[in-house]
């Protein structure tokens, strides 16, 4: 039954996110699990949610739209895809989280959609710290300078940053990745930029996320592992 390998899916991952915990010395309350549900029925989504999950992410901006008012008033939605300026003023007062921004220029359209709708969005800077020429985000070098740009911008808070790593078979090869983000987040961290604070790593997903929680990440994306495989022609 689908519900059933659901729960199972879930609870393992849930078993996996606690050890990491335990063998980096933290506590599992330091980690925020976020089922990732691009792709999946409303129906998957309830069973996930029916077994404890409010944190959920979303990749595009009209399926995130499509399933809020399918589901429940208590979800925390996280929108963590590539994000268009045009889409904006469709999610900003939807969203407890933007996971990918990487422009000022997309930051200062969240700014004026949010300032519309009367709300201060909370928003990740995108960092693509392997540099890889098919991911958005910024180069570690350039992601304090964009911080410091976006600081000013009013209805608008950087809680974070946010790394997509390579798709890897081994998960310990994107083990540098992590420390770079994590080291990249102390950094900015102790520049004391106003309107700007680093409580938020969001880092790894079904292939690396123990990975990451044992190099600092607060929010790891996990789909796959609890939903399974995605059928991307529907």
């Amino acid at each position: 039954m689908r519900s059933e390998e659901l729960k199972a899916n879930l609870a393992s991952v849930e078993e996996r996110v606690a050890a990491a915990c335990k063998r980096a010395g933290r506590d599992r309350s330091e980690v925020t699990l976020i089922a990732v549900s691009k792709t999946k029925p409303v129906e998957d989504l309830q069973v996930i949610y029916d077994a404890g999950i409010r944190e959920f992410g979303e990749n595009k901006v009209q399926e995130l739209t499509g399933k809020i008012p399918e589901m429940a008033d208590d979800i925390n939605w996280h929108l963590i895809g590539h994000l268009q300026r045009n889409k904006v003023k469709y999610i900003v007062d939807k969203v407890k989280l933007i996971h990918s921004v990487d422009s000022y220029r997309l930051a200062e359209e969240i700014n004026i959609q949010a300032k519309k709708k009367g709300v201060v969005c909370d928003i990740l800077i995108e960092v693509n710290a392997a540099n890889e020429a098919t991911k958005f985000g910024v180069r570690l070098e350039e992601a304090k300078q964009l911080c410091q740009e976006i600081s000013h911008l009013d209805a608008v808070h950087i809680v974070g940053l946010m790394t997509i790593a390579p798709n890897v078979v081994v998960s310990e090869e994107n083990r540098a990745i992590f420390h770079k983000i994590k080291d990249l987040s102390v950094d900015i961290q102790k520049e004391n930029i106003d309107n700007v604070d680093m409580r938020i790593i969001s880092m790894g997903m079904t292939n690396d996320f123990e990975v990451a929680i044992e190099e600092g990440a607060t929010h790891v994306r996990v789909g796959t592992a609890i939903f399974g495989q995605r059928n991307y022609n529907i």
